[in-house]
């Protein structure tokens, strides 16, 4: 396993890498931690880098988050949100094959282990509220805004 700690615009970043693969984005206070030593976590705080700056709007990594099938099948569903646009937890739920399951779809969004490259800061309420996010909620305003969604 390797990993790294960096600063962003919306805070302190730690990236986890295991065989090949991403398997943990967290937001963190602390930035002490190992720097990037492996080609693949480079390559993610580059992609970082130029999405922070405008310059990116999909990221192309290998991911691997560790889940339910139900929360794997959420998180596909949130990397088809185009980068820009949002959707709702009913929409989800309901490209995720289970209409009444938006509760669930919010609870698989909480458990997003990697956040920013799977695009949960997208999924706001029915009603077009933020609702809630595992950075908190001044780090999705950021994020939707970067992106040009108005809020």
């Amino acid at each position: 396993m390797n990993a790294c700690a960096i600063a962003s615009p919306v805070g302190g970043l730690f990236l986890r890498e295991e065989d090949g693969a991403l398997t943990a984005l967290d937001f963190t206070a602390a930035l002490e931690g190992p720097s990037p030593s492996s080609p693949l976590l480079r390559e993610a705080v580059g992609q970082l880098a130029a999405y922070f700056a405008g310059r990116l709007r999909i990221f192309s990594l290998p991911l691997r988050p560790s889940g339910t099938p139900f929360m794997l099948r959420v998180w596909e569903e949130l990397r088809r949100i185009p980068y820009g646009r949002t959707a709702s937890y009913k929409d989800i739920a309901i490209a995720a094959g289970h209409p009444l399951a938006f509760r669930a779809v919010g609870q698989a969004n909480h458990r997003n282990p990697l956040a920013i490259f799977i695009p949960c800061h997208r999924v706001i309420a029915h009603d077009g509220s933020l609702a809630g996010y595992g950075g908190g909620l001044e780090i999705k305003k950021h994020l939707l805004r970067l992106e040009g969604v108005r809020i």
